[in-house]
């Protein structure tokens, strides 16, 4: 009987579109979809699960646990112990459009995001959020001039031939890294989306990340995709956010004032502000940035008022429930833990991990201080700052498919890349968070119930 249960699935699962040269079948499209809304159910199931054992058992916010079901589902745990049914459940043929649909996810998420930010609290905060923004690229790239050449003489790290100057742009880029929608969904989830620190970390994580993403488009550009690629990074999203940010109030105005006079927004008010999504998360991605930003930076001039509101009701709850966890599994499925497999990797692994915890919460605590802010709250930035997250996935496993470098360094990034991002919310609520909710500070931040994810 389990044989002929497991021969029926293995049917179900098979490819059954017709021969391709040099491949014996190819997926139908009735294929795509059976696959995919098998994967969206056991996709949500995790997240659900494993976020409220993180939530219960170990204090830990949603989005982290989302994160660890992600890794869960790939290689790393569900692929280790059961390999055959990870690969029928998740087959390579359908990572490109788990792909999309995790873009489509994180992307909206960042846009509601966007239209949570309160630029006020930007220009009262403008000296602390520039202070520790630049502090949290320099001092990651100080680090990374010091650490670089002794990670280039373990072989296999780094990619044969690699200088030094190209490998230590690309460990800068990841350890400068702030996990910009992961930060987004704990400021949320903790009660500061609409508070100056949370405006101020989010601003300082944005433009950090924006500058990581034109580092690697440099490096890659070093790599034989030729200067093109930095300068249309670099050029191309510069002038797009200026673009939004200069006139996109004053053309979307018009937006509010419909739902204003209406008292609801109406399907074709949603409609343009979802193509106006599009097309900003298409030239952000086209450049080479990353989508997000360009969502991002779109809700940043969306109205406010009841059209925000209205905004988040209509999206906020497929986004969150439906398509966010996809962009976590997708990265969770390029991830593989079991790489670090030596006493002499692990030992390198801890020190990667601690220079970049010196280099970013070290360097925005101190950012922080200088530009005015009490310890409490340097402290509750610099916990902040340092969580790196899916981001991190990302960068690192462009860097993995480029060459530019091994499965093992990869695998020391995802462990600095969890690691951190855990830290995040327990450091923050020691350091901030216990004293402002005993004080009434954060209870008193109306709309405190932004985009959180939970059930």
């Amino acid at each position: 009987m389990e044989f002929d249960l497991l021969a029926i699935l293995g049917d179900v699962f098979a490819k059954h579109g017709p021969a391709a040269p040099a491949v014996a079948q190819t997926y139908a499209p009735g294929d795509f979809s059976v696959h995919f809304f098998l994967q969206l159910g056991l996709i949500m199931l995790a997240c659900r699960v494993v976020g409220w054992a993180g939530r219960k058992f170990l204090g830990q916010p949603q989005v982290v646990g989302e994160m660890i079901a992600g890794v869960i589902l790939g290689p790393s745990l569900l692929g280790l112990f059961f390999p055959q049914l990870q690969a029928a459940i998740f087959p390579k043929e359908m990572r490109s459009v788990l792909y999309s649909g995790a873009q489509l996810g994180v992307g909206l998420y960042m846009f509601l995001v966007g239209t949570t930010l309160r630029l006020d609290h930007f220009a009262t905060k403008a000296k602390s959020a520039i202070g520790v923004s630049i502090s949290g690229i320099a001092a990651p790239f100080f680090i990374a001039f010091l650490i670089t050449p002794i990670l280039l003489g373990i072989p296999g790290l780094f990619a044969e031939g690699i200088s030094v100057a190209n490998a230590t742009l690309f460990m800068g880029a990841c350890i400068a890294l702030t996990a910009f929608p992961m930060l987004a969904r704990i400021i949320n989830e903790q009660g500061l989306a609409n508070t100056s620190l949370g405006t101020l970390t989010l601003t300082a994580g944005a433009f950090d990340d924006a500058a990581s993403w034109c580092v690697l488009a440099l490096v890659l550009a070093a790599f034989g995709a030729g200067p093109g690629v930095a300068v249309l990074a670099i050029g191309g999203g510069v002038l797009w956010a200026a673009f939004i940010l200069l006139f996109g109030k004053k053309l979307l105005a018009p937006l509010g004032r419909m739902v204003e006079r209406d008292g609801h927004m109406s399907h074709t008010v949603l409609g343009i502000t979802l193509i106006a999504f599009c097309v900003s998360a298409f030239v952000m991605d086209a450049v080479g940035i990353h989508a997000i930003f360009g969502g991002f930076i779109l809700g940043a001039v969306m109205p406010r008022g009841l059209f925000a509101a209205e905004l988040k009701k209509k999206l906020e709850p497929i986004t969150v429930i439906l398509l966010l966890p996809m962009f976590f599994t997708y990265s969770g499925l390029n991830t593989r833990l079991d790489m670090i497999n030596s006493a002499q990797l692990l030992l390198i692994a801890g020190g990667v991990l601690v220079a970049s915890v010196l280099a970013k919460f070290g360097a925005c605590y101190l950012a922080a201080r200088m530009a005015g802010e009490d310890n409490r709250t340097a402290l509750g930035i610099g916990a902040l700052m340092n969580s790196r997250g899916l981001m991190e996935l990302i960068i690192i496993n462009i860097g993995l498919q480029k060459g530019i470098i091994g499965p093992a360094l990869f695998s020391m990034l995802v462990l600095m890349a969890v690691v951190t991002t855990m830290m995040a919310t327990p450091l923050f609520e020691i350091f901030y968070g216990r004293k402002a909710r005993a004080s009434g500070e954060l209870d008193a931040v109306p709309g405190r119930a932004t985009p959180s994810g939970a059930a």
